[in-house]
């Protein structure tokens, strides 16, 4: 907790409003001059003025999610598009805008956005999101004033970043594979290279890495030698057993990795 004094406020505070709080009791009381109902606890900064990783330490309150009051500049003089550009990048809009409501009464809409690194079109993607909260009615008073560049006074921002949790897993599996010489002590055969693997691989790990070679064997022996149960030629069905069950018993213990 940064900035804001914690005796001002009871124990176990936490700060979770939603969409419906965020419009009516913060930015509509910061847009017409009125106190909000904490003080001080969303502070008022230019946040594209800063890129997102440097926006933490400028909140008065937050450890996962900060939130600002933030103005929105027109992108060109004669236009209603906002200006996204930040210090290292920009932010660009993603999904569609969500319509907020306060019972039956539109109040707001939420807008979410991702910061990109560079310059459009080329940025590169980040974590970091953000979430712009602005009254129903700004965008009914687009009206510029004496040249300037300003299209909202005040619009209420939150920033995270979010837990790429896909990006991790895929990084454990990739360090997870390697590769070990299986030996055999009953067989003059080479050594055959095999590979372990996490329980949570898939199929299309084991073609990739020609794990599923072996169940490919079996099914061309059972091609090339007719059916396995054959009811009409008892030998014949015996030899298949025999040699299918020794196929099987090495398949076995190359599946037996997983467990």
């Amino acid at each position: 907790m940064v900035g804001i004094n914690s005796s001002n406020l009871p124990p176990g505070f936490r700060f979770h409003p939603t969409d419906e709080e965020l419009i009516m009791y913060y930015l509509r009381n910061q847009a017409t001059s009125r106190p909000c109902p904490v003080s001080n606890i969303i502070p008022e900064v230019d946040i594209y003025k800063f890129d997102p990783w440097e926006l933490p330490e400028k909140a008065e309150f937050g450890e996962n999610e900060w939130y600002f009051f933030t103005p929105r500049d027109r992108k060109y003089p004669n236009g209603v598009r906002p200006n996204r550009a930040a210090v290292s990048g920009y932010w660009k809009a993603t999904g569609t805008d969500k319509a907020i409501y306060s019972g039956s009464k539109y109040v707001g809409v939420k807008k979410a956005l991702v910061f990109y690194k560079g310059k459009p079109p080329k940025g590169i993607k980040t974590d970091w999101i953000m979430h712009e909260y602005r009254l129903s009615e700004s965008r009914s008073q687009p009206t510029k004033q004496n040249g300037s560049m300003r299209l909202d006074d005040w619009v209420l921002c939150r920033i995270y970043k979010k837990k790429n949790l896909g990006r991790n897993f895929e990084q454990k599996v990739e360090d997870s594979c390697q590769i070990v010489a299986a030996t055999d002590p009953s067989h003059d055969e080479p050594q055959v290279p095999y590979k372990i693997f996490p329980r949570t691989c898939s199929l299309t790990h084991l073609w990739e890495f020609d794990y599923m070679n072996s169940i490919q064997l079996l099914n061309d022996h059972n091609l090339s030698n007719g059916p396995l149960f054959n009811n009409q030629d008892s030998s014949a069905l015996n030899n298949n057993i025999g040699s299918y069950y020794t196929d099987a018993m090495k398949l076995n213990s190359v599946l037996y990795e997983f467990q």
